[in-house]
Formats: structure tokens, sequence, C-alpha cells
């Protein structure tokens, strides 16, 4: 009787363990979206300004090796969006020093980019797409907020990586709001070339 139940109790921890297993599958595959331009063609153009409210393009912005362009919701209401343009901050180095330059779009204004760029001592160039063009040319527009809405123009929240020929090599979408891109992951498939 004894080992019956322990063979019970086995069969439940697998079950619970699997479930578990299975569950945090299903929970990542659904965060991560099959949106964005294309993995080795060139990176469609942006159609941004910068803070200073000039317009600037990939070219300017790349370093040698490239560009890693992060796409996020608002500097302004989005606490998530917020922390996570502070993350690459910290990793900002790291990326320039790979040869990487850097840059944020987002669908707010310069007034609000500029503000949170000063209080956060952001060091990569926060860009503005109040006309949508890069984030439908990038297709990666939210599709939970209709034309007619004043969040139209959110991206889903990701990161797009340009090598110096201006191709796609690595890029990472999230439908929900919460996920976003590990930095520290990012820099080491960069530096590996992975």
């Amino acid at each position: 009787m004894n080992t019956r139940f322990n063979l019970s109790l086995n069969q439940k921890l697998f079950i619970t363990l699997f479930s578990l297993l299975l569950f945090a599958n299903i929970s990542f595959a659904n965060t991560s979206i099959e949106v964005g331009p294309a993995f080795g063609k060139q990176a469609p153009a942006i159609s941004v300004i910068n803070t200073l409210q000039q317009p600037v393009n990939i070219k300017q912005l790349s370093g040698d090796n490239g560009l890693i362009l992060l796409f996020f919701r608002s500097a302004d209401w989005c606490p998530f969006c917020k922390k996570h343009l502070i993350e690459l901050n910290n990793h900002a180095e790291k990326f320039t020093n790979l040869g990487y330059g850097l840059a944020a779009i987002s669908y707010d204004n310069t007034d609000i980019l500029k503000t949170f760029a000063k209080q956060k001592n952001i060091r990569y160039p926060l860009l503005s797409d109040q006309k949508v063009q890069t984030m439908l040319a990038y297709d990666i527009v939210n599709e939970e907020y209709a034309a007619t809405s004043k969040h139209y123009g959110i991206p889903y929240p990701g990161v797009v990586v340009i090598d110096n020929k201006g191709n796609v090599i690595h890029k990472h979408f999230f439908k929900g709001y919460k996920k976003r891109v590990n930095f520290t992951e990012l820099y080491l498939q960069l530096k590996n070339g992975t």
C-alpha cells in the first residue's frame, strides 16, 4: 500500500510539473508575435523626427555595425516603456562598443520625448513617429486601436536590429505591454553573432 501511495504521489508531482511547464510555454508563446519586417530583407525607411524636430534616417543613426531600434508605446503614460527605455540606457555603452547605434521610436510628440530624455539622462535619440508612417512601414501598429482612437499609432513593443548593409538581422515583438526584450540577452546574441 505504501508503494502504491508513493507511485500515486510521484504521478501527481509529474503531472503538476508537466502542467506548469506546458503553461509556461503556452504563455511565453502567446506573448511573442510575428510582426515587423522580414529577416534578411532591407529594413524599411524610417519617417521620424528627433527631439529637435529634425528628420533623421537609419544611416545617420547607425554605428559601424548597424542600428538597434526600440519601438515603444509611450514615454508619457506607459510605466513599462519608461522602465525599458531606462534599461536600454543602462546597456547603451555595451551596444555602442559592439558598433551599434541606438534609437527608440514612439508615437509621442517631441516635447514628451525631450522631457523624458532630460529627466532620465537618456543618451540615445528618442524619435517621434506622430504620422504613424514608420509604424505602418514596419508593420507593427497595434491593431487594438482604430485609426479614430487617440492611441492609434502605438506599436507592439519590440526591437529591430539592422546591420550595416541595411538588412534586418534580428527582431522581436510582443503582443502584451508588460513583456519586453531582455537587453542582456540581446547583447550576448549580437556579441556572439547568433
